[in-house]
C-alpha cells in the first residue's frame, strides 16, 4: 500500500507539523498518525499521513474569546483586583484552548450602563468578532439585567462563561451601588436637585454607618 508513497523522516515531519519529537511519538503511539520502519530500522512517516493530519487541523477552528473584567473603583484597581481578574481569565482561556482576541476592562459601577469597555464588548458581539465572553462573576458584567445580556449575546451566537460563579463581593462595592440606587429612584421622584434627595441619601448613609463596621465617608472618598 505504500509503494508509491513519499516518506519523511521524523525530523521533517515535526518541522512540517510544527510539533516536537515527543508530541510526534505520542501521536504515533495513540494511532493519530501512522509510521513504518525501514529495513535499516529507521521510522518513516508517509506524506499522506502528514497531509491528512494537517487537513484535520484546518477544520478545527479555535474559539475566539474576549476577556471582560471590571472593578468598581480606582482603589480596587490600584490594589491589583483588576489585574488578578485578567490573569485568572487568561489562564482559563489557555487551559480551554481558546484564542484571546481582546482584553476589555472597566473601572466603574456595575449599575453604570455607559461603560466604555462594555460598549466595546457589545459592538464586538454584534460584529461577530467573538465566540465566547469570559468573566469571573456575572456581576462583573452587570449588576442587574444579566439575563437580558445573556439572551442578547446568545442571539448573536456568543456564549458567556462565568469562571468562578460564587463571589464574596467587597462590602464597599455593595454600599456604593446601594446608595446609587437610592439617588436614582429619589431623583426621579423628587427631582435630581431636590434637597429631599440629599436628605434621603444622608439618612441612609447614617443608617449604614450605624449598622455596618465601616467608614461610609471614607469608602465614598476612595471611589473618586
Amino acid at each position: 500500500m505504500w509503494m508509491m508513497e513519499e516518506f519523511l523522516s521524523p525530523r521533517d515531519a515535526c518541522r512540517i507539523l510544527g510539533v516536537s519529537y515527543i508530541t510526534l511519538w505520542r501521536w504515533i503511539r495513540e494511532g493519530k498518525i501512522k509510521a513504518i520502519r525501514s529495513p535499516s530500522g529507521r521510522y518513516l512517516i508517509p506524506r499522506s499521513e502528514i497531509e491528512k493530519l494537517k487537513g484535520e487541523e484546518k477544520r478545527i477552528e479555535r474559539v475566539r474569546a474576549v476577556i471582560y473584567a471590571r472593578v468598581s473603583s480606582n482603589k480596587q484597581k490600584e490594589q491589583g483586583d483588576l489585574d488578578r481578574q485578567v490573569e485568572l481569565l487568561k489562564k482559563y482561556a489557555n487551559e480551554q484552548g481558546y484564542i484571546i482576541v481582546d482584553i476589555i476592562t472597566d473601572v466603574g459601577s456595575g449599575l453604570k450602563e455607559e461603560r466604555r469597555g462594555l460598549k466595546k464588548l457589545l459592538k464586538m458581539v454584534v460584529d461577530k468578532r467573538v465566540d465566547v465572553v469570559l468573566i469571573t462573576y456575572r456581576d462583573r458584567l452587570t449588576r442587574f439585567g444579566y439575563k437580558y445580556l445573556q439572551f442578547f449575546f446568545e442571539k448573536h451566537g456568543v456564549k458567556i462563561e462565568e469562571v468562578l460563579h460564587e463571589e464574596k463581593e467587597p462590602l464597599e462595592e455593595l454600599i456604593e451601588d446601594f446608595l446609587a440606587i437610592i439617588v436614582s429612584f429619589a431623583g426621579k421622584i423628587y427631582g435630581k436637585r431636590s434637597h429631599k434627595v440629599r436628605k434621603l441619601v444622608e439618612h441612609n448613609k447614617k443608617f449604614l454607618q450605624e449598622t455596618l463596621p465601616v467608614n461610609i465617608n471614607e469608602i465614598l472618598e476612595n471611589k473618586q
